[in-house]
């Protein structure tokens, strides 16, 4: 039984003829038609777009993102402070979550509604208002 185990395994030797020169120079070509051009290097961020000399590209790169982070830095501590925000209307005044100021705007929305709808139904009547001396009899509404 070890005998037919023994038969059924692949050879597992590598393969060490040399490769003949032409043969080298063909997959050499073969590869070297897929490879990705410069501009497309640079787009994906592989090469550095950049004509300083290869040795300085890394602390360029450096350098420019340093400036990125202290000039990110700087606007970040110019920002106006949320009350700030919220005096000139841009932020809500709310302590609620943001997922319910939606619904929490809607419902002083419709408050603010109910609100006036009751006091226009209990505002008092023109002639109301000529009784009192508020308005004179030739400016009340027809």
């Amino acid at each position: 039984m070890s005998n037919s185990v023994e038969e059924n395994k692949p050879d597992l030797k590598v393969d060490e003829t040399p490769i003949s020169p032409l043969e080298r120079r063909n997959s050499l070509e073969k590869h070297l038609q897929y490879r990705p051009d410069a501009q497309d290097l640079k787009n994906r961020g592989i090469l550095y777009d950049s004509n300083a000399a290869p040795s300085l590209q890394a602390k360029q790169y450096e350098l420019e993102r340093q400036q990125q982070s202290d000039s990110l830095r700087k606007h970040l501590e110019k920002r106006p402070e949320r009350e700030e925000l919220v005096e000139r209307n841009i932020l809500p005044d709310s302590s609620a979550a943001p997922a319910l100021q939606a619904s929490q705007k809607a419902l002083d929305k419709q408050m603010r509604k109910d609100s006036l709808d009751q006091k226009i139904q209990h505002r008092p009547k023109p002639d109301d208002l000529v009784k009192e001396g508020i308005l004179e009899a030739e400016e009340i509404p027809k």
